[in-house]
C-alpha cells in the first residue's frame, strides 16, 4: 500500500472518485488539523427544536394520546434524520477526511446511545454537533467538560438524575417531605474507566463513588430532572439543592467544597493524568494503525500527550509521525460506516440515500447507537464474521443497481474504482472491472463487494 493510499484510507474516509492523492502524503493530513473543525454540512436542528418536540412527546405520553405520540414520534426520527445526513454528506464530501475521522473517533470514545431513550435519541445528534465537534483539535480536557455539561451525555448515564445524600434536596426527602435522592455512580464510573485513566488506571470503587458525589448537581433542564419542571429550553443546569457537600477526595487528590468548580477540576485533572495518556494512546494507535498496537508507538503518543497537556492537534500530527503507520503491511478492517462511506466517496456522490439509516441499522452500525459505554469496537474480528461480509456484498449489489437507474451514474466507468484501491501488482480485479462481457452493476458490486476494499 503506497503512501498515498494509506492517507486516503487509513487517515482519511477513502478516496473520491477521480482523486489521485497527495504529493507529499504526510503533509496533507498535517494541514488537514490546522484550523478550526469542519463544519456540517446543511442545517441543523437547534436545542430549541429538540426541547419543542421532546416536550411534545412527553405530553402525548402522559396523556396517553397515541395519534399526538405517533406524531410527535415522527418528529424526532425527522430531527435525528436531519443530523445523521448532516454528518454522512459531510463525510462523503469533505476535502479534509482526516479530520472527519477524528471526530468520529472522539464521538465515539465520549458515546451517547439513542438505545437509552427517547432523551438521547433527540439529542445524540446535537451532542457530537456541539460538545464533540468543536474542540476535536484543542486541548482534551476542554473536549472532556464539554462532553460532560451536554444534556445526552448527562442524560444518557444517568447523572441527570444523581442526588448527594447528604444535600439539602436529599436531607427534605428524608424528612418525608417530596423531593428527589439517590447518588447515581454510572457516569463517574465511565469517565474514569472508559473516558479517561481506563480499566487498568489505577482507581478504586472510592474514587469512583466520590467522582460522583462531586458531579452531583451536574444535571440538566427542560428533561424534567431534580428540581426541574421539564419546561424551556434543554441544556446544562448546576442545582446547588442536590449538590453534595463538603470535600471530596479522588485518586489521592483533595477537592475543597466549591460547588460545580469542583468537578471542572477533577475533569482537568482526570484529562492530564498519566494513565489517561496511555488509554488514550493505546485506543488512537489501535484505531489508525493495527488492531495489535506497537508498545514503543503507544508510548510515542502517550507522550506528546503527556507533554501537552493532551493537546488533541499535537497529539493528531504524533500520530502522522509514526513510522508504522506507513508500513504497507499494516491495515485496519473497515467498520460497516467506514465501507458506507468509502463506497459513496469512491463514486463521487454528493448526498447520501434517505434509506441510509435502515442500511447501517441492517450493517449493526447506526451512528449513536452503540450497545454499550464503550462505543463501537475497531477491531477486525468485531466486523469480519461470515453474515456481515454477505450483508456487505448484498448491499453493494443494491447500490450497484440503484446507481444504474441513475443515468448519469450508469455512464461510470468501474475500471477507476480500481484507482481507490490499495491493489497488488498481480490482483485480478482491475481486469474484471475493465471487462465489458460482465455487466456495469455486477462490477461496480464487485468492487466493494471484494476483499481489497473491505480494509484500509
Amino acid at each position: 500500500m503506497s503512501a498515498r493510499h494509506i492517507a486516503l484510507n487509513r487517515f482519511g474516509l477513502g478516496a473520491r472518485a477521480g482523486e489521485r492523492g497527495p504529493a507529499d502524503a504526510r503533509e496533507w493530513l498535517l494541514a488537514q488539523v490546522e484550523g478550526e473543525p469542519p463544519r456540517l454540512a446543511g442545517p441543523a436542528p437547534t436545542l430549541a427544536e429538540v426541547s419543542e418536540v421532546y416536550r411534545e412527546q412527553i405530553s402525548a405520553i402522559r396523556a396517553q394520546d397515541r395519534a399526538r405520540l405517533a406524531s410527535s414520534g415522527r418528529r424526532v426520527g425527522v430531527l435525528a434524520a436531519r443530523e445523521l445526513t448532516g454528518v454522512l454528506t459531510t463525510r462523503i464530501t469533505s476535502e479534509r477526511p482526516f479530520a472527519e475521522r477524528w471526530v468520529a473517533f472522539w464521538s465515539n470514545h465520549l458515546c451517547v446511545s439513542s438505545s437509552a431513550g427517547l432523551r438521547v435519541v433527540a439529542l445524540a445528534g446535537h451532542y457530537e454537533r456541539e460538545a464533540i465537534r468543536p474542540h476535536v483539535f484543542g486541548p482534551f480536557e476542554a473536549l472532556l467538560l464539554a462532553s460532560a455539561r451536554h444534556p445526552a451525555m448527562l442524560a444518557y448515564l444517568d447523572n441527570a438524575q444523581s442526588i448527594g445524600p447528604g444535600s439539602p434536596a436529599a436531607r427534605r426527602g428524608a424528612r418525608g417531605e417530596r423531593g428527589p435522592r439517590g447518588l447515581n455512580e454510572n457516569y463517574a464510573r465511565e469517565l474514569l474507566e472508559l473516558h479517561t485513566l481506563g480499566v487498568d488506571g489505577g482507581y478504586d470503587q472510592e474514587d469512583v463513588v466520590q467522582l460522583a458525589r462531586i458531579l452531583t448537581g451536574w444535571t440538566v433542564s427542560g428533561l424534567g430532572g431534580p428540581l426541574d419542571r421539564g419546561t424551556g429550553t434543554i441544556g446544562f443546569r448546576f442545582v446547588p439543592l442536590v449538590h453534595e457537600p463538603g470535600s471530596k477526595q479522588v485518586l489521592g487528590v483533595r477537592y475543597a467544597e466549591e460547588g460545580e468548580r469542583e468537578g471542572v477540576e477533577v475533569l482537568r485533572a482526570l484529562a492530564r493524568h498519566p494513565a489517561t495518556a496511555r488509554h488514550l494512546a493505546t485506543k488512537l494507535v489501535r484505531h489508525f494503525v493495527s488492531d495489535d498496537p506497537d508498545p514503543a508507538d503507544v508510548q510515542r503518543v502517550a507522550r506528546t500527550w503527556q507533554e501537552t497537556h493532551g493537546d488533541l492537534r499535537r497529539v493528531a500530527a504524533a500520530l502522522v509521525a509514526l513510522d508504522s503507520a506507513w508500513a504497507p503491511g499494516s491495515r485496519k478492517f473497515r467498520t460497516p460506516q467506514d465501507w458506507l462511506v468509502a463506497m459513496f466517496r469512491a463514486l463521487g456522490a454528493t448526498e447520501v440515500p434517505p434509506t441510509v439509516g435502515q442500511v447501517l441499522r441492517q450493517l449493526n452500525h447506526q451512528p449513536w447507537a452503540p450497545p454499550a459505554p464503550k462505543g463501537y469496537g475497531d477491531l477486525a474480528r468485531e466486523w469480519a464474521d461470515p453474515d456481515a461480509l454477505m450483508n456487505r456484498a448484498e448491499l453493494a449489489r443494491s447500490v450497484a443497481d440503484r446507481l444504474m437507474r441513475d443515468r448519469r451514474a450508469a455512464r461510470l466507468d468501474p475500471r477507476v474504482l480500481a484507482d481507490v484501491m490499495p491493489l497488488k501488482a498481480d490482483d485480478p480485479l482491475p481486469a474484471l472491472l475493465g471487462d465489458a462481457a460482465i455487466p456495469v452493476a455486477e462490477r461496480v458490486a464487485l468492487a466493494f463487494a471484494g476483499p481489497a476494499f473491505q480494509w484500509r
